[in-house]
């Protein structure tokens, strides 16, 4: 089977996990990462740093799938700036899903999101665009998430609630069903 060619924009601690996502997924081959200037030539996990932001026309020409590998700790601004330059330019921003995690066929996912592994999203949940979906997070059922949002690891998110775009939900934290969360949640924080 030829894998369509992927690559990944940032080359730290988050792109290490989606590194082991895409492995595990089997469905793209790594093409690359782009990084500061500074980092060119670097090796990621066994992966190359090919090339910084100047640099993403060109890499249009040989690869039209990428995937935003910073992640979000202070703010998102950069991913949403990288992820609306890479947009313009024309690049694709396919789903990546764990085959660890489990996502519900009745789910929707849209374009940039990654689900890591042993997340579960369940039935009638709707994530939006350029989200992390973090390792063993739990969307329950009719969960909207709107784009660019991080929900971190082991958190959960009961039925109905609504988190709007651009919140980071910290690791741990849990949500009452059927409320609006917006913002900076801390870890272990319980939404009500």
């Amino acid at each position: 089977m030829i894998k369509e060619k992927i690559v990944l924009i940032g080359g730290g601690g988050h792109c290490h996990s989606v590194i082991d996502v895409i492995e595990q997924e089997n469905i793209f081959e790594i093409m690359g990462i782009v990084d500061l200037k500074d980092n060119i030539g670097k090796d990621v996990l066994g992966y190359k740093i090919i090339a910084c932001d100047d640099d993403f026309e060109n890499i249009f020409k040989n690869c039209k799938n990428a995937i935003i590998t910073i992640g979000f700790i202070q703010t998102n601004e950069l991913r949403i700036s990288l992820f609306n330059k890479l947009k313009k330019i024309g690049f694709n921003f396919p789903i990546i899903i764990s085959p660890f995690a489990y996502v519900s066929k009745h789910a929707f996912l849209d374009e940039g999101t990654i689900v890591m592994h042993n997340a579960l999203v369940n039935a009638n949940a709707k994530i939006g665009k350029n989200c992390i979906i973090n390792s063993k997070a739990l969307i329950e059922h009719d969960v909207v998430v709107e784009d660019n949002c991080h929900i971190s690891t082991a958190s959960v998110l009961n039925g109905g609630v609504i988190v709007t775009k651009n919140t980071f939900y910290g690791s741990n934290a849990t949500s009452k069903q059927g409320i609006k969360i917006c913002g900076f949640v801390k870890a272990g924080s319980l939404v009500k």
